[in-house]
């Protein structure tokens, strides 16, 4: 005869959940690794790293190592796995101009759709479903680094730059970056608990988990356009803020005359490279100044001004107060909040 089980029955354990990675050619190494270190910390209890809560494969039809953007090789650790053995099956994505997903990938991505498996895309994996037409008809969440591009390949779907990351039923698409270690906290609070989400944070020394409405960060100078000459001189710009660059040397980066340059920066953003150049270094410099971290004159240097005069009159006529009036300003509300604090 079996005895009915009582109150105090110990529950069966819960299945652990389980992810397959699909690595594009060329992907980005940390949107990779801040995927599974989440779920390797999150998985076991202190830090042994046994896949017990979750587990993760990074799958494969040749078992070929598979290189990311910065050279780094990936190894695959298992076969083209059975859908039924998948919770979530997530796409790395990288540079954008690499060979697409070889063909066994491609048709093994559609077949897991069509039993259900919810697809992850993070970093530019919005663009491989995308391009898969496995996106039709979803919602997709793109870096603001990339959503012009996005949105110039893929016009019929509906991309935001606004958020982290977006869940929009079984499709999850994220932005990038250390977004990823919050899109994949997210997916572990769903299923474990937040407790083991919170713990992976905590060891990676991440802020508590942000939900998907979390603001992605923004380029300094809220401009855009579709022309991809005035594109890559704007990008080339924010990457070096420090060192001001010629008009003739933006010009012949992207096989144009300084005049032809000038012309198509005035009819896409109605400013000159030149000035655009100052607004976005002025823009840096406000939100340097905003943080409070590093001292007016590290500031300026920072973002390529080495006068000060000229630093202060250009930041006066930008925002009608001088950055030392900024700082002070900020100094003295973070002490009137000291003070409210005691109170």
């Amino acid at each position: 005869m079996v005895a009915a089980l009582d109150d105090h029955a110990i529950a069966p354990p819960v299945q652990a959940l389980r992810f397959g990675f699909v690595l594009a050619p060329k992907f980005t190494l940390v949107a990779f690794a801040a995927f599974v270190d989440t779920l390797r910390l999150a998985a076991d209890d202190g830090d042994r790293s046994r896949p017990i809560e979750c587990s993760w494969t990074v799958v494969s039809h040749d078992m070929q190592p598979i290189a990311s953007s910065c050279g780094v090789m990936v190894h695959p650790t298992g076969g083209l796995l059975d859908p039924s053995e998948l919770d979530y099956l997530v796409v790395v994505g990288g540079l954008l101009d690499a060979p697409h997903l070889p063909v066994q990938l491609q048709h093994y991505l559609a077949h897991c759709d069509t039993f259900g498996v919810p697809l992850v895309g993070v970093c530019t994996g919005s663009f491989v479903l995308a391009h898969l037409g496995l996106l039709q008809g979803y919602r997709a969440c793109v870096s603001w680094f990339h959503v012009v591009e996005f949105q110039r390949r893929h016009p019929h779907i509906a991309a935001s730059a606004d958020t982290l990351y977006l869940v929009d039923r079984n499709r999850l698409t994220c932005a990038g970056g250390t977004s990823v270690v919050h899109l994949a906290a997210y997916l572990l609070g769903q299923h474990d608990g937040a407790a083991r989400a919170q713990k992976a944070l905590r060891i990676m020394i991440a802020e508590t988990p942000l939900p998907p409405k979390a603001i992605q960060p923004q380029p300094l100078v809220g401009m855009q356009t579709q022309e991809a000459r005035v594109r890559k001189v704007m990008l080339l710009l924010e990457r070096n803020l420090s060192r001001p660059l010629p008009t003739e040397y933006l010009a012949r980066h992207v096989g144009l005359s300084v005049r032809q340059l000038q012309r198509l920066f005035k009819l896409e953003l109605g400013m000159g490279p030149t000035e655009f150049a100052l607004k976005l270094r002025l823009a840096h410099a406000h939100q340097q100044i905003d943080r409070g971290q590093a001292s007016l004159q590290e500031v300026a240097r920072q973002c390529g001004f080495t006068n000060p005069s000229h630093f202060t009159r250009s930041f006066r006529a930008a925002y009608g107060q001088s950055p030392g009036a900024l700082r002070k300003g900020q100094v003295k509300a973070a002490v009137l909040a000291r003070v409210a604090g005691r109170v």
